[in-house]
C-alpha cells in the first residue's frame, strides 16, 4: 500500500458558501497514480466542513442553507460568542454537526461517487476565509 497526501488552498465567502472541490480532489487522485483504495478530504478548521451533495442551484442557495439555519441559527446567543466575541457560535455548531471529512472509495482511478454526488467544502463563517483542504490517498 501507498499514502499520498496532497493539499490545496482555496477562497471562500463565509455565510454558508458551498464551493464543489470535485475536480480538485480528482485531480489529485489522477495525479497519485493509485488505481485502487480509499481518500480521505478533511478540512483543518472548526467552522467549515465537508460533505457531499447534488451540486445543483437549489441546494446550494436554498435547500441546504436554510437547513442549516434551523439546526443551528445565526443572529442567537451562543456561550462560544460570550467567550470569544467572534460572533460565529453557530458556524462552530454547523461545522461540528456536518463534520471535517468523508471518506471516499476508488476503483480503477475513479471516485465511487453517486451520479449526481458532487464533494463540498461548505464555509460557515462569518467572514471571508482562506481554506486548506488536505486529500490523503491510500491504495495501490
Amino acid at each position: 500500500m501507498k499514502v499520498s497526501t496532497e493539499r490545496f488552498n482555496l477562497n471562500t465567502k463565509g455565510q454558508t458558501h458551498i464551493v464543489d472541490i470535485t475536480p480538485d480532489v480528482k485531480k489529485i487522485l489522477g495525479k497519485s497514480g493509485l488505481k485502487n483504495g480509499l481518500l480521505n478530504v478533511f478540512m483543518p478548521g472548526s467552522t467549515a466542513s465537508i460533505t457531499t451533495i447534488e451540486y445543483e442551484s437549489g441546494l446550494v442557495e436554498e435547500d441546504l442553507p436554510k437547513a442549516l439555519e434551523k439546526i443551528a441559527p445565526a443572529g442567537v446567543r451562543y456561550a462560544h460568542d460570550s467567550a470569544w466575541g467572534e460572533g460565529n457560535g453557530y458556524a462552530h455548531v454547523r461545522a461540528s454537526v456536518v463534520g471535517s471529512s468523508l471518506t471516499v472509495p476508488f476503483t480503477n482511478g475513479n471516485m465511487l461517487l453517486g451520479t449526481w454526488q458532487q464533494i463540498v467544502l461548505v464555509d460557515y463563517d462569518n467572514r471571508a476565509r482562506k481554506r486548506e483542504v488536505i486529500i490523503q490517498i491510500i491504495g495501490e
